[in-house]
Parts: C-alpha cells; structure tokens; sequence
C-alpha cells in the first residue's frame, strides 16, 4: 500500500512553507504548528492534530476566517485528518483553504494550485478519480504558466498525476509524465543527485507493476546507488530502493535475495524512524506478505500482528490502514486454517472501511469479498451470498 497521504503532507507542508505568511503567524500558533511538526514526523498524527486545531483557533482570533494564514493551517489540518482516516472531515477544510487562497491570490497563483493538487490527492486515495485528474490538471496547468515548464512544483504535479493514471491502470499515460518528472529533476539538480532518486523510483514501480521487470530493476539500482552515495548506507531513501528492488526480484523469482534486502531496508527504518514508525509498518507488512507467499505462515503472523498494533497505536482504531492489517491477519489465518480466529478480525475490517467511505464504496469490495470466501469455508453459504450480492451491487452503482 503506498503511502499517498504521508506524500501529500510532505507536499502540503513544503509547498505551504513556501508562503511569506506562514513566518508572520502569531508567537503561539507558529510553537503550536511546530510541535504538531514534530509529533507527526514521529509517527503520531493523532497527537499532532489537537495542537493544529488550537494554532487555527488562535489565528483565527488574531487574523479573522479569511487570512492566509488561517488557509495554510485548514491545509495542514486537512492532510492529518486525511493520515488519521477521516477523508469526510478533510475534504471541507481543504475546499475552505482553496476558497480563501483564490479570494486572496487570484485563481492562477502557485498556492492555489499547491491546494488544489493536496485536494486532488484526497480525492485519489477516495477513489474519486475523474475529481482528482481535473485537480491534477488544473494544478499542472497554473504552474506551468506561473512558474515555467521546468519548475521543480511541475515536476511535482506530473509525478501525481502519473501515479492517478497507475492507478486507473492506464501505464501509458503514466510513462512519460513519470518520465518528465526525470528530467525536469536532473535538469535542475544533475543525474546523481539525490533529488532525483524519489522519480526513478516511481518510474521503477510502474514498470515492475506492468510486468516491465528488465527495465525496473536498473531504475531502482541506480536510486540506491545515488541515495549510498549522497546519504550513506543507513539512510531512509536507501531503505525504500531496498525495499522496491526486493520487491522486484520477488516477482523475478529470484527468492534467495529479497529477504535480506527487506531486513536491510527494516534495520534502517527502524533505526531512523523507531520501532513503531508507519515507514517500518510498511516494510513488515511487505515482508509478512512475502512469507505468507512461500508458505511461511509461522513467520507472517507475529508480523501481521505487530503491524495491526502499529497502525492502531499511531492512526487510531478506525483508520482504513487498520482495516487492511487486520483483513491481511483474517486471510492468514484462514488459509492456516484457523477460520474462528479469522471472522472477527474480518467483520471489523469492513466495519472500518464502512465508516471511513461509505456503505456503498468500491473501497469495501476486497473485504467483501475476503468476509464472503471465509462465511463458506465455515459452511454458512446463505450469509457468503449475502455478501456477493452485495459486492454486485456495489460493483454496479460504481459504473
């Protein structure tokens, strides 16, 4: 699972920082978005939440509801509640923001497409992907006049836009917007600079997903050796080469070599970031995954767990990546043949799914589905009926 909303608050925070307004806020509001900085980057949005609210509160006092300022936290806001699963509570704050902005800055200014491409992503990861793409592009489209063709915040739009069309499983489309990402990026820094590493990767994934394995390997190669070369060995952008190029070579077959490039990319999230970090949950879910592959069960399971625990700990009971850790469980336990152990775990991750987007979401469609396979390995056919019927439906109100 990729971490959409971890990319969308590094693009909101950095885009936002980028305003003059942002030095001028009040004494209290700016110690209070600092702290909620710092909270975060350790991994607790929950925690970084309640202090964004009183930084709006008081600039709100300060400034009146229409101050840039007041915009840019709505922004900040937006992309936690967005992390912590709350994509309802996200979405009105980031339209407010955007309002404000465009009132303030005229509908073509920089800031306004920073808003509208983080409005874009909320709606990429809700599935809204005919919203997202005209945000994407109205994004793409003022920077382009604003800021020149070759902008690093182009570079930035186009590679969003790239990932909606892998997404939408239109890899054509992706290719050559991911491959313009490249070169506005080496244009600016050079072919070995690390800012160009995040690019090659994303262009990697997208070949590795369309099968294309020959020429992701080299791609994920060269951003290691760029992240080794500008970092060091223990860097975090060493650690997610690591993790993309094991990826790759489980595809390839070649099983003997991924396991100690997932344990690698582990060790250095884990001493970057902690044990308990979102960016070392991901690294243990792909590698419980892979154990699960090979019928290591034994292996998967205290990983599953601890990622479950994890996620909860950091995002809250009712965030959907809870859901996905605990469904992944269920499935585990099922094929250990343990299907009890399995049920509970499953009828809580549709419960999760279906209060963060909705009874009738195709976001429900796999746990749907993993909840109705389950219900006939236990002899209850009527109740996994239920549930394909259901899937139909919802399958047919998404056309």
């Amino acid at each position: 699972m990729r971490n959409h909303i971890a990319a969308s608050l590094a693009l909101a925070v950095a885009l936002a920082i980028a305003s003059p307004a942002f030095a001028q806020k009040a004494d209290d509001a700016d110690s209070l978005l600092t702290r909620a900085v710092e909270l975060y980057n350790a991994g607790n949005a929950a925690g970084a939440l309640p202090l964004a609210q009183q930084a709006l509160a008081a600039l709100e006092r300060q400034h009146g509801p229409d101050h840039l300022d007041v915009a840019f936290t709505l922004n900040y806001i937006a992309v936690l509640q967005q992390q912590l699963g709350r994509p309802q509570e996200a979405e009105p704050l980031l339209l407010r923001a955007l309002s404000i902005r465009q009132k303030a800055l005229g509908s073509d200014h920089p800031q306004v497409a920073a808003l509208a491409q983080n409005l874009a992503m909320l709606y990429r990861a809700q599935g809204r992907r005919d919203e997202a793409e005209l945000l994407f592009k109205r994004a793409l489209s003022i920077n382009e006049k604003a800021l020149g063709q070759d902008h690093l915040a182009v570079a930035a739009n186009v590679s969003a836009l790239a990932a909606l069309h892998q997404d939408a499983g239109r890899p054509r489309d992706a290719e050559p917007l991911y491959k313009r990402a490249i070169a506005i990026n080496e244009k600016a820094f050079g072919a070995d600079d690390p800012q160009v590493s995040p690019s090659l990767v994303a262009l990697g994934e997208l070949y590795r997903t369309s099968g294309r394995l020959a020429e992701a390997e080299p791609l994920f190669k060269r951003a290691l050796a760029i992240s080794e070369k500008s970092f060091g060995p223990d860097h975090p952008d060493v650690a997610t080469s690591l993790h993309e190029l094991a990826m790759t070579y489980w595809v390839l077959n070649r099983i003997d070599e991924v396991e100690p490039l997932f344990k690698r990319a582990l060790a250095i999230r884990e001493k970057t970031y902690g044990t308990d970090h979102p960016a070392v949950a991901q690294t243990l879910n792909t590698m419980a995954g892979f154990y699960r592959d090979q019928g290591r069960h034994a292996d998967a399971e205290p990983h599953f767990k601890r990622v479950a625990n994890m996620y909860e700990k950091a995002l809250g009971p009712d965030h959907p990546g809870v859901a996905t850790s605990i469904n992944n469980l269920a499935v585990l336990y099922q094929e250990m043949g343990r299907p009890t152990d399995a049920e509970p775990l499953a009828k809580r991750a549709l419960a999760i799914r279906e209060k963060a987007f909705g009874k009738d979401s195709p976001q429900l469609l796999n746990t749907i589905h993993n909840l109705a396979e389950l219900y006939r390995t236990l002899g209850r056919d009527s109740d996994a009926e239920a549930l394909n019927k259901r899937a139909e439906t919802i399958k047919q109100k998404a056309k």
